[in-house]
């Protein structure tokens, strides 16, 4: 896969968001750490998941507006034409819930998604992870 240059790579799970731009170029990625934005996580009622039991424990509903929270935030971005080509990479819970949020600019941008929990690796160790080094 070829990660063109300016494209955002998300790494998120159901806590955490880590913002990373390809300062590269397509053939030669090279990820530089950006800051993450401060994320209104008020969708606690994402989907039907609002009810809390033992077969849906509480702390899901707070990983669900998370997630919820960070594609909010990126549909933004590609309405707005601030992310040009996007990558996410999330567990695969994470990302299931997200891909319920997404808009379809954000669709059109979409390069590539990985199921995968990449939170707190370095750089090299993402772009090793995606196979683009």
């Amino acid at each position: 896969m070829l990660l063109p240059h300016g494209a955002i790579v998300v790494v998120v799970d159901g806590e955490k968001l880590e913002l990373y731009r390809n300062v590269g170029n397509e053939t030669a990625a090279e990820l530089s750490r950006m800051d993450a934005p401060k994320l209104e996580e008020h969708n606690k009622s994402s989907g039907a998941r609002h009810i809390t039991s033992s077969a849906n424990p509480g702390h899901l509903l707070g990983e669900d507006a998370h997630a919820a929270a960070v594609v909010g935030w990126l549909n933004q971005g590609a309405i707005k034409g601030e992310i040009k080509h996007l990558v996410v990479v999330a567990p695969p819970r994470t990302l299931g819930e997200m891909r319920r949020h997404y808009d379809k600019q954000l669709e059109a941008i979409l390069v590539a998604e990985a199921h995968k929990d990449l939170i707190g690796r370095s750089a090299p160790e993402i772009l090793s992870a995606l196979q683009l080094k």
